[in-house]
């Protein structure tokens, strides 16, 4: 006979605290959603107050003309001729705006710049590509993947199926709001084994039945409300982060100057507020003779500031290891321009600092540098080498080759063809086919031969 005896098990879990999970939400914020953010902060929490702001004035106010090594809002590599004299200052603020706007990029822009830095195959590539493609604007499938993929293999779709719904935004690649609620739940690190379950009677907990709920899947109401809260925190709808079509602000996090032959990255901490902690809450919270919920609530509210503002603090120091190993890994695109980028994932960055890749991804993401060439967001220098196997390939990077192929263009006597093209590439060491340069011209929205 079987006997069912008590024994310990000892095992590793990671549980996600609310203040963990508001340092890793700060760390993917760019730096005109974080002034939100902090604006939110300081309005819920009486401890918290800002100290110093330095953006509380008007655009015309904030602006004072600099010189070249130090223009900060240069857009282009082709700043264009700027006449000297009475014009100059007129010409300056012009180039100071035009340096700020940008188009907001798209669901399928950001899903596919994340694609092509993954090792996969490219087989899989384009799978995942049509995909994306075949998305609307909440994240979910217009077309049945079925009908979509009807030839392919059905395992290799799954596999990057997964891939590509485990991508941020996650969730998108799904049939619905309810798939993609259970695709997001099962990526969260501190969701119990199991609790896919609480899917089949989501109209329950939303009724407040929790009882009901925890009978029915055979768990305690304190499981079953975790598990609730923290799927309440998802987006049913992915895709919508990226509808809007409006222009917006970009504001660099960082930038990028070369002093006496060195390159120095200076982090845009003008943008953001010095925060610190309400002088009259210390005081409450240190008398010893006051009413001790006064004393507690005040307590726990400067406990909370501190956590922002030392979450902050992280950031910043995160953006800042993130971008001086960008500088390192690409000193010939600082040096010497855009054509010259190297191959660079988001691994080799992550084994440099020592931390997870979905750290550097977070930290790169929405995030923008000022360089001498112009305003670039972070990720621009993620990409692979044209053999596709990320900066273990070829010392020549995808982005690299089609600046090249952008400047054959521009300075070409006569209208190049496509083959024409790849054979000036292969005269400079650089060998990829034909249809590899009608490819990247068309990325590059540059015409045919006959079109231009």
């Amino acid at each position: 006979m079987q006997l069912q005896r008590p024994a310990f098990i000892q095992e590793q879990k990671l549980r996600m605290s609310p203040q963990l999970y508001q340092s890793i939400k700060l760390m993917e914020l760019p730096i005109l959603d974080l002034r939100g953010k902090i604006a939110e902060e300081i309005e819920r929490n009486p401890a918290l107050e800002v100290l110093e702001d330095k953006t509380t004035v008007s655009l015309d106010a904030a602006y004072t003309p600099r010189k070249e090594e130090y223009d900060y809002f240069e857009v282009t590599s082709d700043s264009g001729y700027v006449r000297r004299g009475g014009d100059e200052a007129a010409a300056e603020r012009h180039k100071f705006i035009e340096g700020a706007l940008s188009r907001p990029e798209t669901l399928q822009e950001h899903l596919l710049w994340q694609l092509r830095l993954q090792p996969i195959d490219d087989t899989s590539r384009q799978i995942g590509e049509l995909l994306i493609q075949n998305l609307d604007s909440d994240g979910f499938h217009k077309e049945p993947v079925d009908l979509l993929l009807r030839n392919q293999d059905p395992q290799r779709i799954r596999r990057v199926l997964k891939l590509v719904q485990s991508l941020d935004p996650p969730g998108t690649c799904t049939r619905d709001y309810l798939e993609s609620l259970r695709v997001q739940a099962a990526l969260l690190p501190d969701m119990p084994e199991g609790s896919e379950d609480i899917f089949n009677y989501l109209e329950l907990l939303e009724k407040g039945k929790i009882a009901e709920a925890a009978r029915k899947i055979n768990r305690t109401e304190a499981e079953v409300r975790f598990i609730f809260d923290r799927i309440r925190e998802l987006s049913p709808f992915p895709g919508r982060q990226f509808a809007g079509e409006d222009t917006r602000y970009v504001v660099p996090d960082v930038q990028v100057l070369k002093k006496e032959g060195e390159f120095v990255i200076v982090l845009n901490d003008e943008e953001i507020p010095v925060l610190g902690i309400n002088p009259f809450f210390m005081k409450i919270s240190d008398e010893k003779n006051g009413e001790k919920p006064v004393r507690d609530f005040a307590r726990e509210n400067i406990k909370e500031a501190r956590w922002f503002i030392q979450s902050i603090n992280l950031r910043n120091h995160t953006l800042l290891r993130v971008s001086r190993a960008i500088v390192e890994f690409q000193r010939s695109f600082f040096a010497y321009g855009p054509k010259y980028i190297a191959p660079l994932t988001l691994k080799d960055i992550a084994k440099e600092l020592s931390v997870h890749e979905t750290t550097v991804s977070r930290t790169a993401n929405g995030k923008y540098m000022q360089t001498e060439w112009g305003i670039f967001e972070l990720r621009h220098f993620f990409t692979n080498s044209i053999s596709g196997s990320g900066s273990g390939g070829s010392r020549y990077s995808k982005e690299g080759v089609k600046e090249t192929i952008r400047e054959l263009i521009s300075t070409e006597a006569r209208h190049f063809s496509d083959q024409e093209i790849a054979d000036l590439l292969s005269k400079r060491g650089i060998s990829i086919a034909r249809r590899t340069v009608s490819k990247y011209r068309r990325e590059l929205d540059l015409g045919s031969s006959y079109g231009r």
